[in-house]
């Protein structure tokens, strides 16, 4: 796995054998990151990624300049591994890693995020919760993202939030926005 763009492009993360983490391929990420480069100057935002994995997208995000990635993840091999490589690659100051489950910290969290980046596990268990949960909870600025990643057989068109969906081959971004209204 490497990241594809900014400041750490071509750097290589390699977790180790057995690593139990589902990383979005290099194809969707591309996609992604098109998508955003065109909506999004980077500097300075902040971005929460949940079910953060092997931290792939939080490192392509710090590579581009954000101001601040916050991870979620509740493997703790992961989130050993998230900031050993955060550390090697130079951006712990900016990618920083909970160790807890996201529904959890969904349920506390108070802060307000540029992007929303969630991955879960696809086989996971209230994966068609997450943008109520995360925009019921104002997460997300007016203006931003949740970005969700999941397979083919979910669609998001109906909810009231739902912005558009973009297909890079089986990965599947479903993105939301808030209605400025609910800005405060």
């Amino acid at each position: 796995m490497r990241i594809i763009g900014g400041k750490l492009r071509g750097k290589t993360i390699l977790p180790p054998a057995g690593y139990k983490a589902r990383p979005t391929t290099d194809f969707a990420k591309e996609g992604l990151f098109n998508t955003l480069d065109n909506e999004f100057y980077f500097d300075d935002l902040a971005v929460l990624d949940l079910f953060c994995g092997t931290g792939s997208i939080a490192f392509e995000f710090a590579s581009r300049g954000v101001g601040e990635v916050i991870g979620v993840e509740m493997n703790p091999v992961n989130v050993a591994f998230i900031r050993k490589t955060a550390t090697a690659l130079g951006v712990d100051r900016t990618v920083r890693v909970v160790h807890q489950n996201v529904f959890d910290f969904l349920d506390i969290c108070t802060r307000r995020f540029d992007i929303v980046f969630a991955d879960p596990p696809y086989a996971i268990d209230g994966l068609d919760t997450i943008p109520e949960r995360v925009l019921a909870r104002g997460l997300v600025h007016a203006g931003g993202y949740l970005i969700l990643e999941h397979p083919a057989e979910y669609n998001f068109a109906a909810h009231p939030s739902f912005v558009k969906e973009k297909k890079y081959g089986n990965v599947h971004f479903s993105y939301f926005s808030p209605s400025a209204e609910t800005e405060s």
